[in-house]
Parts: structure tokens; C-alpha cells; sequence
């Protein structure tokens, strides 16, 4: 049987957006399934919303996505128009709406962050969202984006969240494998070694 990571990430999470592509090839190297979760920053386990930590925390969240982005040769504003957004939750939504529909959630979740992050666009704009998919080639998706959304979309937000609670994520992007956690974009090298490993 196939290995299963599940990756629990924000997303208007820019380190999510770093390790998003390397994520994709590690899976697919090892010929893992890979479930994508978006949630929200998880404050029940101590989480803090970028905003609202000290302003010394603050700046140097700053310096890190300066180094990384050079690091990994990204393009990310360091200041992006939309951020934080209004709302993550459409984006969201249509992260799982492509998922649950088959269609390629990896493909359009990237594209959704490097919307925020690289192109100074609203992912919280429905309109956006579907010129994403568009672009995407992903047209069958158009149709799912909606002002209202149905409860099973809702249900499977809230049930990543709670579930997200239960296990002891805090932050954001968290990789789980065979019920270990792999906080940040940075300990992709360690989930690989332990897919190595079995």
C-alpha cells in the first residue's frame, strides 16, 4: 500500500508556497498519496497570526523570506498588495473543491499562492479565482467556485481545522506522515528521509 502525507498548510502561507513544489516531487518520488488540507492559522495549539506577534517578530519574518526566496530562486514580494487577506477562506474552498472533484488541486493551489505572493493578486476575489483556473486549464473548476459554498466544502474546511487541533498543529505548512508531524517548509529534507527509511 502507498504511503499517505498529508500536508496542512494556509494558504496565504508564504513558507506553504515555498515547499509546495518540492512537496509535489517528494511525493512523487516516492509514490506517496498526497492530500492536501488547507486550514487557518491553528491558535488553539499557541499559533499567532503574523500581525499580531511583536513587531521584532514581525521584522524578521521579513529577513527570513528575503533569505529563502533567494535561497530557492522564488519570486515573493516581500510586501504582496493582499496580504494578509480579507479572507482565506474562498481559496481555500476551492483548493478542496479541485481535490474532491479530482481535478489537479497541486497545479491550482500553487498557482493560487504565487497569485498572492509573486502577482499582487486578491485570492479572496471569486472572480480571481476563476480567471486561476483558467489559466490553469482547469475550466471544469469555474463552475465550483461560488459566492455559496455547499456544506460539504464547509464541513471538509472545518474538519481539517479540528482535526489539525487534535493532532498538535500549530502551524503552518505541517507535513504528516504515519501520524508525525514535519512543521515549515524547511523539514522537507527530514519527511523524506523517513519515507526513505521504510
Amino acid at each position: 500500500m502507498n504511503r499517505r502525507i498529508e500536508a496542512f498548510y494556509g494558504p496565504s502561507s508564504p513558507w506553504a508556497y515555498f515547499g509546495a513544489q518540492r512537496l509535489y516531487k517528494i511525493a512523487d518520488r516516492h509514490d506517496c498519496e498526497l492530500v492536501l488540507r488547507p486550514i487557518r492559522v491553528v491558535q488553539e495549539n499557541g499559533g499567532i497570526m503574523l500581525r499580531t506577534r511583536p513587531q521584532a517578530r514581525q521584522d524578521y519574518h521579513a529577513i527570513e523570506l528575503d533569505r529563502w526566496r533567494h535561497h530557492l530562486d522564488m519570486p515573493l514580494n516581500l510586501r504582496p498588495k493582499f496580504y494578509p487577506c480579507r479572507s482565506i477562506l474562498p481559496a481555500a474552498y476551492t483548493m478542496i473543491a479541485a481535490q474532491r472533484a479530482n481535478l489537479d488541486a497541486r497545479r491550482l493551489s500553487f498557482a493560487i499562492q504565487r497569485a498572492l505572493w509573486a502577482e499582487d493578486r486578491d485570492i479572496a476575489d471569486i472572480n480571481t479565482l476563476r480567471s486561476i483556473a483558467i489559466e490553469q486549464n482547469i475550466p471544469n473548476l469555474t463552475d465550483l467556485i461560488a459566492e455559496d459554498w455547499p456544506q460539504s466544502i464547509v464541513s471538509e474546511w472545518e474538519g481539517n481545522l479540528t482535526e489539525a487541533v487534535n493532532i498538535g498543529i500549530f502551524g503552518t505548512p505541517t507535513y504528516v506522515l504515519d501520524g508525525q508531524l514535519y512543521w515549515g517548509q524547511d523539514r522537507l529534507e527530514f519527511l523524506e528521509s523517513a519515507l526513505s527509511d521504510k
